[in-house]
């Protein structure tokens, strides 16, 4: 199945927004998110910098297991890799702030708690 074709990426925010409707999958991403960035950037500040290129395994672990062992659905990285990571942070963002219900709100899927 082709990946939806999107107009904006406000649109596309929408709908991974709704991929992530499970709290869990969220908490997972949040988890992947975090520990992706100081898997990049603790081996550098130590002097083992060839250990930051396993970045990606430890952020899209986590991220992934919450897509197929939680949400059930295909992660939107296959068809979207940029503006993925770029949504990854911003749902990061909203969740640290608190801003992340009142952005469900705006949705037509009710965010799981």
């Amino acid at each position: 199945m082709a990946p939806p074709n999107f107009t904006s990426y406000e649109e596309f925010f929408d709908f991974y927004l709704r991929e992530h409707s499970d709290r869990r999958n969220r908490l997972m991403h949040a988890a992947g998110t975090v520990l992706g960035l100081c898997t990049l950037i603790v081996p550098i500040v130590i002097g083992h910098p060839w250990y930051a290129l396993l970045w990606p395994v430890v952020s899209y672990g986590f991220a992934w297991a919450g897509h197929f062992l939680i949400e059930g659905n295909k992660p939107a990285t296959f068809g979207h890799p940029f503006w993925s990571l770029v949504s990854d942070f911003r749902m990061l963002g909203l969740m640290l702030t608190g801003r992340l219900q009142a952005r469900f709100r705006g949705l037509d899927t009710p965010a799981g708690e």
